[in-house]
């Protein structure tokens, strides 16, 4: 079983591979600057449509996976768990093969602990009911992508951005604090049928992203509900590992997307003008 987990992993990793490569082929919006951006978050929105909803229809047709998170778990669920990993592998390659390592060094080692976390439970056949309720939190990520490919395509004043910004709050607070939740009292509760070493890396991961989570909700809740203004446009200083170029992008210093969690912000001139960074 381990082995099966690892080749739907595996063939995950070069279906979505595939996918960065097919959008390069295609046309994107010609309002798009940012081109790599919006090609990486368009393969993120897939990740998160397709796992997202999958996790809240698995566990609502298996609560078991709920009650037993440990050992109780249909065999699709753990397929889905595998696509997850190979998705998060495939995002940290094309992160690498676009950007510099100082640009990318926190996602990476954000994607680094969710792909370890995941891959426990994909080898080891157990806690894969915990991992299907981590998923939930791509269903909040699918109103953060689609709100970021928005500013993208510089829709910030349009209807289409505010309901993205009213639906990212509510699912933050449905999707994403409430499933951080639980799974902090489930942990606290039941350490005791958890390894020290997976109760530490579970812990270091769900107090990370609550912590970014909270900053998260009342970022967005500032900047698009209390102060609704206008992103200007700036010039940065736009580095890949293949060109150095400088061009306008938007400012954006408070839209977070967790894949599950990316932060999306304008360098600062202290970061060197590495361009724009995704966490």
């Amino acid at each position: 079983m381990a082995s099966g987990g690892l080749l739907v992993a595996g063939a995950s990793f070069a279906a979505f591979r595939g996918l960065h490569w097919g959008l390069q082929l295609m046309p994107t919006p010609e309002s798009i600057r940012e081109r790599w951006m919006w090609r990486n978050i368009f393969v993120s929105l897939m990740h998160s449509l397709l796992s997202g909803t999958g996790a809240l229809v698995g566990l609502w047709l298996f609560p078991q996976m709920v009650t037993d998170p440990i050992y109780d778990h249909p065999s699709w669920a753990r397929v889905l768990v595998a696509v997850s990993v190979g998705y998060f592998v495939a995002d940290g390659v094309d992160m690498l093969w676009n950007q510099t390592l100082a640009q990318t060094w926190d996602l990476l080692c954000h994607h680094l602990v969710v792909v370890s976390c995941l891959s426990t439970a994909v080898v080891s056949g157990h806690f894969v009911g915990f991992s299907m309720v981590s998923l939930l939190l791509e269903l909040n990520s699918i109103c953060l992508h689609l709100r970021k490919l928005l500013l993208l395509s510089h829709k910030a004043s349009s209807l289409a951005f505010r309901v993205s910004s009213w639906a990212t709050l509510t699912t933050l607070v449905l999707f994403r604090l409430l499933p951080l939740g639980w799974m902090s009292l489930w942990l606290f509760r039941q350490h005791y049928q958890v390894s020290l070493a997976l109760v530490i890396l579970c812990g270091t991961g769900l107090v990370t992203v609550g912590s970014i989570s909270i900053s998260l909700g009342v970022r967005i809740l500032i900047k698009d509900v209390l102060q609704p203004r206008p992103y200007p446009f700036i010039l940065v200083h736009k580095e890949t590992q293949q060109t150095k170029t400088c061009e306008p992008v938007t400012r954006n210093n408070s839209t977070l997307s967790l894949k599950g969690m990316e932060v999306f912000s304008s360098v600062s001139p202290q970061e060197g003008g590495a361009g724009k960074r995704r966490w």
